[in-house]
């Protein structure tokens, strides 16, 4: 038992020296912690959004649910409720998901939301994180309401990616690198 733990504690201790590159990297930034997950599944969305043809936008794999064009309007639609209160400027939400149907409408107006949720986030402070706002009559700090809005793209890009491999193709964070 004594080695067992003697050996336990070595590695534990030996680990991050043997293994550098899997050390969590904080910066110190609760703002600057959050900005990768942001980036990178905000990336992803857009490139969903561009990968399933124009053709496709009205595919639905059930009457109750949404065509995948909605989807991409419900999510362009959710960013600017979601990034209003961490922005300078709150912009009313275009109801993608209702008037646009064309591939190319809404690939254009997603990158525009992703652009105003930059820009909303770059500005962002840590002060101005721990500063309350209402979202959905409810009082949340801004840092809650991006990482609400982080995880809204998660999940529904989970929806993208399941329409996308109905289709037959693969999403762009399984594409090899």
């Amino acid at each position: 038992m004594k080695k067992r733990i003697l050996i336990f504690v070595a590695v534990s201790c030996l680990a991050p020296m043997m293994f550098p590159h899997v050390q969590a990297q904080s910066s110190g930034s609760l703002v600057a912690d959050a900005k990768p997950g942001w980036a990178a599944i905000s990336a992803n969305i857009v490139k969903a959004a561009e990968k399933m043809p124009e053709e496709e936008y009205s595919f639905r794999p059930a009457t109750t649910v949404r065509s995948y064009g909605q989807l991409i309007g419900h999510i362009i639609d959710a960013h600017y409720l979601f990034c209003g209160p961490l922005s300078a400027e709150s912009k009313t939400p275009p109801d993608a998901e209702k008037k646009l149907t064309s591939k190319a409408d809404l690939v254009k107006t997603l990158k525009e939301s992703v652009g105003y949720c930059n820009a909303a986030i770059e500005r962002l402070t840590d002060s101005q994180a721990a500063e309350t706002v209402k979202l959905f009559g409810r009082d949340k700090a801004r840092l809650s309401v991006l990482y609400m809005n982080i995880a809204h793209d998660n999940e529904h890009y989970g929806n993208l990616v399941t329409y996308l491999r109905i289709k037959g193709l693969v999403p762009p964070s399984s594409e090899s690198r």
